[in-house]
């Protein structure tokens, strides 16, 4: 197995712009209206109003003298739809203690007297029922939309500097000193606090998809956390406090303002690109709605936009770099041939894989096959900006603020489903997953709940149960080939233990079985059935993991295992695009591993019923794994030649043996319900013999188990009498009656008991 590693310094970067305010005085906050339009705010006591289509600037209103403005939060909107009902405005904190609700033509609706002192920042929740303001008096403030006061949520002798709501609007998250606290809005509920920094603490943020939370402070760090208060990226000092820390709303992105500084940053911590702009302290940064722009508000006066640039995607041969807003750059590394991509609009979105590039712009999607760049075929989109693409070998599926879609390669609308509390705003690549012919969503409200769907109809998959787990349910995957029948799932719960479930469901309630431990993260391959994972120190593949299904015991037989310190500490799969797995290090670096073709050309074999072709293989290679991987093949199909020859290849003498016996079994049914046996489907075998009229055979199953109470439950069903005392035999830890070795009187004990009872 060999891998190299490469390093995307230039994945991402800002093409900066500076506009200046119109009096040179400390912008103190900017906030996005739409997608191109801007509010910012200045110690001038001016909102200006900035349009990025036109790069024309309007003041908007101008406050009193006494106002000095110091946060601006829009109210939300659903995440990409075109027209708003609700009326547009946003909440301006200021230095007089007030905050002040405000349209968007700046009329003043209503002003409200809040804190003792400046009112140093406020925040609406995501559904927009609520509004929390922190003070320089240290109170934390629950108000209602209209500006009524619910709660004084908790008080402190320090200022807050920063607050942020949790996803589900249940807790907030606010700055004390040097630590930092998130407080459930539930009277009596556990409160967490944790020292952050060595100095005090001056931004916060907390992105409702990835449930990450963002730091800064004046010991010049920026630092990554969990919502456990568990660190996960700190990074080194930088030569001046860090001002500002802000999410990109698809949390796969945040930025980072300082004095002079701007800086973009992936999500587990590592810097994309450093820009150096003459702009003082950036004191406040803001995202546009469909996550492809910054602005920030700087001490000198500027205001700085900033576009995200030079994002790459790569499948097999091709690489696509997005190198202007409206331009992409597609390169073929075989032959070096390089097309050029332009659109009307600017890029949203995209992917590239299964031979198709994805492309969403603010309007229309496009879709471009890798033989054909020239053609790409165009529908407009029902909603406006998408949040997530998923593809599948057959299908993709688009995610925006109105729901979710999914289009055949050809354009055509195939199915949009739907469940109850649906919020699509913060659904991503580790909560959805797509297949051929089934989408997966894992339910926000309760996070041990997947949802399974038909991708032709949207409707619930089988009958409709959902997919339950004990534990709550942090990543999943589908696999990408085989039978609808035989679909299976794969998911990280947050022990972060990996199981694998079949999503068919019909009656029965499908078993959930355990693959693996401290597994951190996990891939399917493209082309087969194959699974990969880190696992604590790691690298595991699982060749066949439906041997867990077949035959437990040489699950271990079928694995690839490898050390996987060179990794670093929070490695991610970025993908597994034939034999080829991309794993990106914490550093950023990409490394690329390659595993064994053969598990692959054996899956192959397999599904086309080659079974002479899959033993020559196994032949070839001549390796445990692959005879493992076959001999469970094998069973799951139920050829017991093949599964013979293989269990004898891996020294399995006793299951050679229990073959060969079944292999002389003189009714099919018979056969079958042994081969059910062998895989530990005990319930199935029963069903079989019942229903081939073979009662007897059920009987003797449960008997050479000893399952005593189906034993009795089979016999009452009209079963002999002998049956009845060959039991009471077996209890009597006797041999079966009638044998004439037992004691006379023991076997007119049983005689009796049994026709006493």
């Amino acid at each position: 197995m060999d891998f190299f590693h490469s390093f995307i310094g230039s994945f991402a970067k800002l093409f900066l712009k500076y506009l200046r305010s119109c009096v040179a005085e400390l912008v103190s906050c900017v906030g996005w209206n739409t997608a191109e339009e801007l509010y910012s705010c200045s110690d001038d006591h001016q909102i200006v109003k900035w349009n990025l289509l036109t790069s024309e600037t309007s003041q908007i209103v101008k406050l009193p003298d006494d106002i000095y403005p110091i946060d601006l939060h829009w109210f939300p909107k659903s995440l990409g739809i075109k027209k708003q009902t609700q009326a547009e405005s946003f909440v301006l904190t200021s230095s007089d203690g007030k905050f002040h609700l405000i349209s968007k033509l700046g009329r003043v609706e209503k002003s409200v007297e809040a804190h003792c002192g400046a009112v140093l920042a406020g925040r609406w929740n995501y559904e927009g029922t609520a509004l929390v303001t922190v003070g320089e008096d240290g109170q934390i403030k629950i108000w209602s939309k209209t500006g009524m006061l619910r709660s004084t949520l908790a008080q402190q002798g320090t200022p807050v500097y920063s607050v942020a709501w949790g996803p589900d609007s249940e807790k907030v998250l606010y700055t004390a000193g040097k630590q930092l606290i998130i407080k459930p809005l539930q009277p009596n509920a556990k409160v967490l606090q944790w020292k952050a920094h060595d100095g005090i603490i001056l931004k916060v943020d907390w992105n409702s998809v990835n449930d990450l939370i963002l730091s800064a402070g004046e010991d010049c760090k920026y630092k990554v956390w969990d919502s456990y208060g568990r660190p996960l990226y700190s990074s080194q000092p930088h030569e001046h406090p860090i001002t500002s820390v802000a999410w990109a709303p698809d949390g796969e992105l945040f930025a980072v303002g300082s004095f002079h500084t701007l800086r973009l940053c992936d999500k587990t911590g590592w810097s994309y690109a450093l820009e150096k702009p003459n702009t003082g302290s950036i004191f406040n940064i803001t995202w546009s709605i469909d996550g492809t722009q910054i602005a920030g508000a700087c001490g000198n006066g500027h205001v700085v936009f900033a576009h995200v640039v030079e994002q790459r995607w790569e499948w097999k041969d091709f690489q696509v770099t997005l190198t202007k807003r409206r331009t992409m750059q597609v390169r073929n590394v075989l032959n070096d041939a390089v097309d050029l991509l332009e659109f009307r609009d600017r890029v949203i979105k995209a992917s590239l894989n299964y031979a198709h590039l994805v492309v969403s712009t603010s309007l229309q999607c496009y879709v471009f096959s890798t033989k054909n760049w020239n053609t790409p075929l165009i529908f407009d989109l029902k909603e406006g900006t998408v949040s997530l693409i998923l593809q599948a070998e057959r299908h993709f599926l688009l995610v925006d603020g109105g729901g979710i879609y999914l289009y055949s390669y050809d354009g055509r609308f195939l199915s949009s489903p739907k469940f109850p509390g649906m919020r699509t705003d913060i659904l991503n690549a580790q909560t959805v997953s797509l297949s051929n012919d089934t989408i997966a969503i894992k339910d926000k409200a309760d996070e041990k709940i997947i949802f399974l769907f038909e991708a032709s109809t949207g409707k619930p998959l089988g009958d409709g149960k959902l997919l339950s787990h004990k534990n709550e349910i942090l990543e999943i995957a589908l696999d990408q080939k085989g039978l609808t029948n035989d679909r299976k799932i794969a998911f990280i719960d947050k022990n972060r233990d990996l199981c694998i479930t079949s999503v068919k469901r019909f009656g029965k309630e499908e078993q959930i079985i355990k693959l693996g431990t401290m597994v951190h993260t996990l891939a399917w391959s493209d082309t087969c059935n194959i699974l990969c994972g880190l696992q604590d120190t790691r690298f595991t593949v699982w060749y066949y993991p439906n041997t867990v299904y077949v035959d437990r015991d040489i699950l271990p037989k079928t694995l690839y295992e490898r050390d996987a310190s060179e990794f670093s500490k929070n490695p991610h799969i970025v993908s597994f695009v034939g034999n080829q797995v991309t794993i990106r290090r914490a550093d950023g670096s990409l490394i690329h591993i390659s595993i064994s073709p053969y598990p692959a050309i054996l899956h192959e074999y397999v599904s086309s019923s080659k079974w002479e072709d899959a033993v020559r293989l196994c032949r070839f290679v001549k390796e445990q794994t692959m005879w493992a991987c076959l001999a469970a093949m094998a069973v799951a199909n139920r050829d017991m030649t093949t599964a013979e020859i293989a269990y004898a290849a891996i020294g399995e003498i006793d299951k050679v043996q229990y073959i060969n016996s079944i292999k002389n079994l003189p009714s099919k049914e018979s056969k079958m319900a042994h081969i059910l046996m062998f895989s530990g489907n005990i319930q199935e075998a029963e069903m079989v013999l019942l229903q081939a009229g073979l009662v007897y055979q059920a009987i003797q199953i449960n008997i050479n188990l000893y399952n005593w109470e189906r034993y009795v439950s089979l016999s009452e069903q009209g079963c002999s009498a002998y049956m009845h005392l060959k039991l009471l035999c077996y209890k009597a830890g006797m041999l079966t009656f009638p044998d004439y070795t037992l004691l006379e009187g023991q076997k007119h004990f049983i005689i009796l008991y049994y026709l006493h009872t």
